[in-house]
């Protein structure tokens, strides 16, 4: 937004005055001060106000979505953004008109890696934390259905077997899929061993 010039016979009035001009609050103004008031012959003659220079600092979710475009704009893909908001979360569901496979990645790698970056954006100075997905055409509820069908498929061989089944890597949002597909499955138990990008989980047969 294009500053604007305020003048107010304190600093503090000139803040107030931009505040009620720009119809924002405080916490959302960014200023300068570009005169200190000062005070003329006898208080009244030659005083000059406190003048600002001062706009409204942009909505960091805004900013969030509009890196996010950009930078999926430079991997080469066109894609629209629609937003939705809820009490815990903001999603921002992608369509892509090309290859939405290039934005996913092996595993949703690619997916998570945007994600991150993207919530490092909105939060970044921020002192409360928004919360940001992303989805794009159903892919989080595919692999979702996806994980629970894999957590059932090798709890059944454990069971059988007798023996522990380590499965593939996995991010902690979908280790989190298995453990609560699993908890309450009789026979079987899970526990994530590894460390870093080789976390994994193990389906064991329950002593």
């Amino acid at each position: 937004m294009t500053p604007i010039t305020v003048l107010g016979k304190t600093v503090d009035e000139a803040i107030a005055n931009a505040v009620n001009e720009l119809q924002t609050t405080r916490e959302k103004l960014s200023y300068r001060i570009i005169e200190e008031p000062q005070k003329g012959f006898l208080g009244i003659i030659g005083s000059k106000p406190a003048k600002i220079e001062a706009h409204v600092l942009p909505d960091p979710v805004e900013l969030a979505q509009n890196f996010l475009k950009e930078t999926v704009r430079l991997m080469g893909q066109e894609t629209t953004i629609e937003k939705t908001d809820s009490r815990n979360r903001i999603l921002f569901d992608l369509s892509s008109s090309s290859d939405s496979g290039r934005l996913i990645g092996k595993r949703g790698q690619t997916l998570e890696a945007l994600e991150y970056l993207t919530n490092l954006v909105c939060n970044r100075g921020e002192q409360s934390y928004t919360r940001i997905e992303l989805d794009i055409e159903n892919y989080r509820e595919r692999r979702k259905q996806t994980l629970e069908q894999l957590a059932m498929k090798v709890a059944k061989r454990a069971k059988q077997s007798g023996q522990s089944m380590p499965l593939e890597a996995m991010n902690a949002l979908e280790r989190k899929i298995i453990h609560e597909t699993l908890k309450s499955v009789e026979g079987v138990r899970t526990e994530s061993e590894g460390k870093g990008a080789n976390r994994h989980i193990v389906i064991m047969p329950s002593k």
